[in-house]
């Protein structure tokens, strides 16, 4: 029974470590291995008893979507791309909403982002399309880091 136990108590820790929901499945898992020691049962029922609350766990968090691939649109994320909310300088925009602007140390093609007026002046990276720069007027964008 202690096995399991300690066992469980090193997934829990790895767990801690790691911030994985599996890790925790399997410290269940192993305490209710332990569980099952404590009630005398045979080796195989407790692998069995180990087993079944691991499973049993992973479909319960498959069922409330926990487990769930949570997609993050890099295009237009300040956590994954270090260039939004960045701000460029716009001498002026072409007649199809373009402009070159000198950002990084050179030059981008740039669109401005839908619903804005076209001036020159500051603006603020929202979103990348490929290596095209989305800009949005810095003072209609609440302001920039």
């Amino acid at each position: 029974m202690w096995i399991w136990l300690g066992l469980a108590a090193l997934a829990l820790i790895g767990e801690l470590a790691t911030g994985t929901f599996y890790l925790l499945l399997v410290a269940l898992g192993l305490a209710g291995g332990g569980v099952a020691a404590w009630l005398n049962a045979g080796l195989e029922w407790q692998l069995l008893a180990c087993g079944a609350v691991v499973l049993l766990g992973l479909v319960i968090l498959r069922k409330t979507r926990v487990l769930k691939k949570r997609e993050v649109d890099a295009a237009s994320n300040a956590d994954v791309n270090l260039d939004i909310g960045q701000i460029v300088s716009v001498e002026a925009w072409s007649d199809n909403r373009t402009a070159r602007v000198w950002y990084r140390g050179a030059h981008w093609q740039a669109e401005l982002a839908e619903g804005h007026a076209p001036h020159g002046g500051e603006h603020v990276i929202t979103e990348l399309r490929g290596t095209r720069l989305v800009l949005t007027p810095r003072n209609a964008s609440g302001g920039a880091r």
